[in-house]
């Protein structure tokens, strides 16, 4: 079989790429630059066109076409597709399409899929059921990839609600960790997102089972609107017990990460693996790519602490704002944030200051915004910036002015660093675009 996968570098998008070739398919790609995840293809055999999206990388003879969900329909390699007569499927299409043969573990929720399904497939691969994972992180555990081919029946994916992705899946289990208002630019209002994942739970079979976070509001009333009768759902909370023993054994920090480690474990026992199994695989998870990422560095013989998160959403920043305070209470934390899209800053533009202004932290440093190719509207993009958002938080913000920053480049940014460190600073690098490129910059 021969598919192109256009948009092949993206993180969901290039783990089914993987999977395609581990089935022995012949896999071609495109993206518009190299990066670490279009080099780990190419090492495993994808023929990838780099650079500018050509009509000619589409050739007759390919029996599939998929591509990511960025991509626009004027897109010339599309057109050729289509024009060929060839089969296309997004992502999401491809992914469901692939979740109907296999027992299908999904995890859902505007926040914490990721960690919460590396969590889930280290439990089952330590219980020695040996799951497929596709996974929108890569995990040290996997050999830094974001795939694991399995042998078995298991499938562990994350369900994504963008444009109602998670539309196109068929899960068994269904974990959701919360729910709440995120791409209100696709989805105009909670009440949309709402719909969506009622839609979505209801794909689950009758011998399902909906594992939910009863400490989440709106995932807690969603899971009251199924219309699935009798419906084993299995409702896990930090009140319980169970909390403090994952609180305790847990190598990464955060409260959020003892919720996701409590619906990890409460999946565990839905599919009848023992919690001895289930604590012995948390213990050891050493956290994803991106995702509290702790990295020690070191400027003209200065030592500090580089943590690199995928933290983009006000919540996300205030968990892991809370969490570097918990961990390192007596430690000077420095904020790099790359705001994400145009859009959701716009619409988050209240929350984002909000979340910067109590955070209790030494500096803010913010660069411009991350912008996502086809998601961008330009009357959006004229109306907001990081600089507003820089003015907005120093208007608010009582303490000095002079430690809240706006840096026009990731570059102009490791010269600040390297000017200002004095040693023994943990410094936080969020976002969900390239920023974490300035990590790479530093070592120990």
């Amino acid at each position: 079989m021969r598919i192109h996968f256009i948009g092949i570098g993206g993180i969901g998008v290039s783990s089914l790429a993987q999977y395609y070739l581990s089935q022995g398919a012949e896999i071609f790609g495109s993206d518009l630059g190299h990066s670490e995840i279009t080099d780990l293809l190419e090492s495993k055999g994808a023929k990838l066109f780099i650079g500018e999206n050509k009509k000619e990388n589409i050739s007759e003879d390919l029996d599939l076409v998929i591509f990511s969900p960025a991509v626009p329909e004027n897109n010339p390699e599309f057109e050729q597709a289509k024009q060929y007569g060839i089969e296309t499927l997004s992502y999401p299409q491809a992914l469901g399409r692939l979740s109907k043969n296999y027992f299908t573990i999904a995890v859902s929720g505007s926040h914490g899929k990721s960690t919460t399904s590396a969590m889930i497939s280290l439990i089952l691969i330590k219980a020695g059921l040996d799951p497929t994972v596709i996974l929108g992180t890569k995990l040290k555990e996997f050999g830094d990839s974001n795939f694991r081919l399995g042998s078995s029946n298991y499938l562990v994916i994350e369900a994504d609600e963008y444009q109602v992705s998670f539309l196109n899946y068929w899960p068994n289990i269904i974990v959701l960790t919360n729910i709440e208002e995120e791409h209100i630019d696709f989805f105009g209002s909670l009440g949309n997102i709402f719909r969506a994942f009622r839609d979505y739970l209801n794909h689950l079979p009758k011998d399902g089972c909906l594992v939910v976070n009863y400490d989440d509001k709106n995932a807690r009333k969603i899971s009251q609107m199924i219309d699935i009768k009798n419906l084993n759902i299995k409702p896990f909370s930090l009140s319980l017990p169970d909390a403090n023993k994952i609180k305790n054994i847990l190598k990464i920090p955060g409260e959020h990460n003892v919720s996701n480690a409590l619906g990890a474990l409460t999946a565990a026992r839905a599919l009848g693996i023992s919690d001895k199994i289930s604590l012995s695989a948390l213990a050891e998870y050493k956290g994803a790519w991106r995702r509290f990422d702790i990295k020690e560095a070191n400027i003209k013989g200065k030592q500090f602490t580089i943590v690199s998160d995928y933290a983009h959403h006000p919540t996300e920043i205030k968990v892991t704002l809370e969490a570097a305070k918990e961990k390192w209470q007596d430690k000077d934390i420095w904020a790099i944030f790359q705001p994400h899209q145009y859009q959701r800053t716009f619409y988050l533009f209240k929350r984002l200051t909000k979340v910067f202004v109590k955070a209790e932290i030494k500096k803010i440093i913010l660069i411009p915004i991350y912008d996502v190719a086809g998601r961008e509207e330009q009357e959006i993009k004229e109306k907001v910036s990081s600089l507003k958002l820089i003015e907005a938080i120093r208007e608010q913000k009582e303490e000095k002015k002079e430690d809240i920053l706006y840096i026009p480049s990731i570059e102009e940014v490791k010269l600040f660093l390297e000017e200002n460190i004095q040693g023994e600073e943990i410094v936080m690098i969020m976002g969900a675009g390239d920023i974490y490129e300035l990590s790479k910059m530093f070592s120990t």
